[in-house]
């Protein structure tokens, strides 16, 4: 990867009239720059190994921003740690627009990137948003019905409990009611395969706390979304990185996906749901997503690695 150090500013935008927190990183040289907009996976945080990614697509020339979404981190929204389609999708719509309106940012040449749960934010989007030139998925998963369903029937009966809870308690607006995200099998997690704790761990870093848990009733709203549905109206080309070792969802999902995308392209990596964050494997993914990525924002070639 090239040395060039990016520059990177806290910055934020307003959705919904809740401060979203932002992270804006510039390459070298005058602008305006093409830009890529990150998006994150179920729960997580600006903190979580999205700094490498700002700094890997800003030396190939492009500017990145990356957001917390409502609810998560450092943005604003109550209840905390609420996971919600709806809202997400009205915060990635305000990023989109933080970027068009930046004097330092060119509005016409806009990609969006999603890794995990955050592809189908990025799906969802980049069909509502026809005018995007590019959008990249990284061990996608793009429903969270297959999520829900892949515990079993008995594994998500447990949660029918805390779900009315929740529910209740937020039509009484009361203190909400909170289950883990993920967990060891057999726990009363929302995501308890094999592995999935220690992934989450591996990409928090060292000091940090991940805060491991949702308020019970996003797991209702979970259950009925299925963004791979959207993949037929993505209008821009459409890079999906498939982990072949996927250990959370079957990789049918997105390879049908792709495929169904007007643009799609399918690329396959010996990885599963994790190892696409760390070395050796996320050095290939990262120079074929800057590949792909420049090609269809070309930046300026003084830019490019």
């Amino acid at each position: 990867m090239p040395t060039r150090s990016p520059s990177t500013s806290s910055t934020s935008f307003v959705s919904d009239g809740d401060r979203c927190a932002a992270w804006l990183t510039l390459p070298e040289g005058a602008g305006p720059h093409p830009a890529v907009v990150l998006v994150h996976g179920g729960g997580a945080t600006h903190e979580m190994m999205l700094d490498q990614y700002e700094k890997w697509f800003s030396r190939a020339g492009l500017a990145v921003l990356a957001f917390d979404f409502r609810h998560l981190g450092a943005s604003e929204g109550e209840p905390r740690q609420l996971v919600s389609a709806r809202r997400y999708a009205r915060d990635i719509d305000a990023a989109l627009e933080f970027v068009r309106s930046h004097p330092e940012l060119d509005g016409r040449r806009i990609a969006l990137w999603g890794t995990s749960f955050g592809a189908s934010h990025v799906v969802a989007a980049a069909a509502r948003h026809p005018e995007l030139s590019a959008a990249v998925v990284q061990c996608p998963v793009l429903s969270g019905r297959a999520i829900a369903l892949r515990g079993g029937l008995r594994h998500l009966a447990r949660f029918t409990v805390p779900i009315v809870s929740d529910l209740a308690r937020a039509a009484l607006r009361l203190p909400r009611r909170y289950v883990p995200l993920v967990g060891e099998p057999g726990e009363a997690a929302f995501v308890t395969q094999p592995g999935a704790l220690e992934g989450w761990a591996s990409v928090c870093p060292p000091g940090y706390e991940f805060d491991n848990r949702v308020t019970a009733a996003s797991g209702l709203g979970m259950l009925l979304y299925h963004a791979a549905a959207d993949a037929p109206r993505v209008r821009c080309p459409l890079l999906v990185c498939q982990s072949d070792r996927e250990n959370l969802i079957d990789t049918a999902i997105a390879e049908k996906a792709a495929a169904a995308a007007p643009c799609g392209v399918l690329k396959h990596y010996d990885a599963d749901h994790f190892t696409v964050y760390h070395p050796p494997l996320v050095d290939q993914l990262v120079a074929d997503q800057i590949d792909f990525l420049t090609a269809h924002l070309r930046p300026r070639p003084e830019n490019r690695p």
